[in-house]
C-alpha cells in the first residue's frame, strides 16, 4: 500500500487532488494484486486505473493548455509514454495472469512512475502554473 505523502504536493489543488485520487486507485490494484483476487478483478481494476489515469492526464493537458505551459508537449509525451506503458502491462496480464513476479513489476513500474512524475514533471508545471496565476493576481 502507499499512503499518501505531503512531500508529493504540487501546490496546485485540483492536480493534488487528483493525484490523491490516483494513489487510491493505485491501492485498490496493489489489494486486488496482492489478495490474488483473479485475472478478471485485477483486470477490471487495472482498466478502471488507467480510465481514472487517461482522464488524470486529460484535466493536466487541458490546465497546460490553457496556461500556455511552454513544457506541454513534453509533459504530454510522458502521460503518453506512461499511457502505452500501463496498456502493456494490461496486455501481459491478460496473457499470463498475475504471476507473484508480474504482480511485483506491476505495482513497482506503476509506483515508481508515478512518484518521480509528480516530484520532477508535475512539480515544474504546478510551479510555472502557480507563478503565472500569481502575476496575473489583481493587486489589493
Amino acid at each position: 500500500m502507499y499512503e499518501w505523502d505531503s512531500l508529493l504536493e504540487t501546490g496546485n489543488t485540483e492536480i493534488d487532488e487528483q493525484h490523491k485520487e490516483w494513489v487510491a486507485h493505485l491501492n485498490r490494484l496493489i489489494v486486488a494484486l496482492r489478495e490474488g483476487k483473479g485475472k478478471e478483478e485485477i483486470i477490471k481494476t487495472m482498466d478502471f486505473l488507467i480510465l481514472y489515469t487517461v482522464k488524470h492526464f486529460a484535466a493536466e493537458e487541458n490546465l497546460m493548455l490553457s496556461h500556455d505551459y511552454e513544457d506541454y508537449y513534453v509533459h504530454k509525451r510522458y502521460h503518453d509514454e506512461f499511457k502505452k506503458t500501463a496498456r502493456g502491462l494490461i496486455q501481459q496480464l491478460v496473457r499470463e495472469g498475475p504471476s507473484e513476479k508480474l504482480v511485483d513489476s506491476t505495482i513497482s513500474t506503476i509506483k515508481n512512475w508515478l512518484i518521480h512524475h509528480i516530484k520532477s514533471d508535475d512539480f515544474r508545471m504546478a510551479a510555472c502554473l502557480n507563478n503565472r496565476k500569481a502575476r496575473h493576481a489583481p493587486a489589493l
